[in-house]
């Protein structure tokens, strides 16, 4: 049975409309009594070492927080005055911290709860008790260890052509010039690499699964993520949409198993360890999301960084062609084949496939060590484009409590976090700040930071104990799909809605948590390929 809370009860009152309207208006009356108390109670008195609680009531921050994340909490260190400050969703005490010696804090505590305080304040992934949310220690620390499995040499050396065929296929569907919204239409691979091979084949599927998921963002509210018990349109959409994803992930592991043939893939991983069934669906469920979002928001402002800056596209094509000429010049084009290239681009045809082919050939080391040109591009823009918000709480352990068995605050910065507090540290704090990079919103692979003793003076992918788990995944997937864009395309650049080149690229809107999207139609990037650039090796004269 699925666990779908109230809907199924809210199902047996729709014959009834009394019973309907009972359903609604009772409910509606219980939590409008309970928000006028929380509005309308009293602040308590808090030791001097307490964080300074924001002014207003808890009520008047829950929309900005949720849809003006950025500018609230910039607006709240000016209002607090302080570098530290707390506020309230509802009854559940947020910390917001910022400076050296909170981040230094915050990244070596061992106290934070990175799952808890993920799941109260996003929100946004699709949350099935027993399956992605509500999990026990043990089953979360089998899925950390299955996803460190699926990211071993091995693993990723097999991987790494299916990367670059996935991302070659939707690059061919595009025609041998155009325009695209690089926010729309950017190859994502994150399928191939968690779920089942069934589905990554089948684009259909993919396509359905990629619409679920963009209805459980659009219907995450304020109202989902606090009170998910409550009954509306919005949460039936989101727990409609998370039961489809399930069921079609459900049913990609039962055909699997009852055909008993085993795939090349990172469930069949799962399968092969006898891992229980719903923590086979839950790995795959959450951990879709969770990459497409990020590996995903990542690769658009790549390619879209690359458009309005010519000079590191060439920077990129120049160390691709190195590694090829290193590592696979045997693959490269004949003269007879380039002229076979040549003229299929004449037909509109693309030679991805071959470039494809031939970067398949790179060994997984080379492409992890050997890159320092591609490595600064996910650097900086990870940096400037990625708008995130480390998300914690305070659970104390057993040792942590005194002789007494009482449990104290945690020091953050020198102010001290209750138990059971959330905890909250914005990126932007150290990534746009001037004091360690020059012109922080300006994108700049080269640059170099202003405070190299700054603690965590960059936190891309997480820091301390909590870098993402999925780091050598990700990093491998936007190395290849850059390598594709830069040889497999000889024109890139920016342009607005009508074509004309832009005489600025747009800023990242770090208030669109899940993307960073700038407004729509500010920004498009046209392309282009040549009957010279035809070559995998993007000019490199074959042997």
């Amino acid at each position: 049975m699925y666990p779908l809370g109230f809907l199924p009860f809210f199902y047996s009152l729709v014959p009834d409309q009394g019973a309907v309207a009972a359903a609604l208006v009772i409910p509606a009356l219980v939590l409008t009594l309970w928000l006028y108390a929380i509005a309308t109670r009293s602040s308590s008195d808090h030791a001097d070492d307490a964080p300074v609680h924001l002014p207003g009531s808890s009520l008047s921050h829950i929309l900005p927080f949720f849809h003006q994340r950025f500018d609230f909490i910039n607006q709240g260190f000016q209002l607090a005055g302080q570098a530290i400050y707390q506020f309230s969703l509802l009854r559940t005490p947020v910390i917001v911290l910022s400076g050296e010696s909170a981040r230094r804090d915050f990244f070596q505590a061992k106290d934070l709860d990175l799952n808890a305080g993920f799941k109260f304040l996003s929100g946004a992934i699709p949350m099935m008790p027993g399956v992605t949310s509500n999990l026990e220690a043990r089953r979360i620390a089998l899925i950390h260890k299955r996803l460190a499995s699926a990211q071993t040499t091995d693993r990723l050396a097999r991987l790494l052509p299916q990367i670059l065929e996935d991302s070659r296929r939707t690059m061919d569907t595009w025609g041998f010039s155009g325009t695209l919204d690089p926010f729309e239409r950017i190859s994502e691979t994150t399928m191939r690499c968690l779920a089942f091979t069934e589905l990554a084949d089948d684009p259909v599927k993919v396509q359905r699964l990629k619409e679920l998921y963009d209805t459980l963002d659009t219907a995450t509210t304020p109202t989902t993520v606090l009170l998910p018990w409550l009954p509306g349109p919005t949460a039936v959409r989101r727990l409609l949409a998370t039961k489809r994803i399930y069921d079609i992930i459900s049913t990609a592991l039962e055909e699997r198993t009852r055909s008993g043939m085993a795939r090349d893939d990172t469930p069949q991983m799962l399968i092969d360890a006898g891992d229980e069934r719903l923590i086979i669906i839950g790995f795959v469920m959450g951990l879709l999301v969770a990459g497409a979002r990020s590996t995903g928001t990542t690769a658009s402002w790549l390619i879209t960084f690359l458009s309005g800056h010519p000079e590191w596209k060439a920077k990129a094509a120049e160390e691709v062609r190195r590694l090829i000429a290193e590592h696979a010049a045997s693959h490269m084009f004949t003269s007879t084949e380039k002229r076979h290239a040549a003229a299929e681009a004449q037909e509109h045809r693309s030679s991805l496939s071959q470039l494809s082919s031939t970067l398949s050939a790179i060994p997984l080391s080379a492409w992890d060590t050997q890159t320092p040109t591609l490595d600064a591009l996910i650097r900086e823009t990870l940096r400037v484009a990625e708008p995130h918000v480390a998300m914690r709480q305070y659970v104390p352990r057993s040792s942590s409590a005194d002789e007494k068995g009482d449990v104290g605050p945690l020091y953050l910065g020198g102010k001290a976090v209750p138990p059971g507090a959330y905890v909250m540290y914005p990126f932007s704090d150290v990534h746009l700040s001037s004091e360690i990079y020059q012109d922080p919103w300006r994108w700049d692979p080269g640059r170099k930071e202003l405070n190299l003793k700054a603690p965590y003076a960059y936190v891309g992918m997480g820091a301390g104990s909590t870098v993402c788990l999925g780091k050598r995944l990700a990093t491998l997937e936007l190395k290849l799909i850059t390598a594709l864009f830069v040889l497999g395309y000889d024109e890139l650049r920016a342009v607005d809605s009508k074509g004309a080149p832009l005489a600025e690229l747009p800023r990242p809107n770090w208030n669109d948590i899940l993307t960073c999207k700038p407004p729509a139609g500010s920004c498009y990037v046209r392309f282009g390929r040549t009957a010279a650039d035809a070559s995998p090796s993007g000019g490199v004269p074959s042997s």
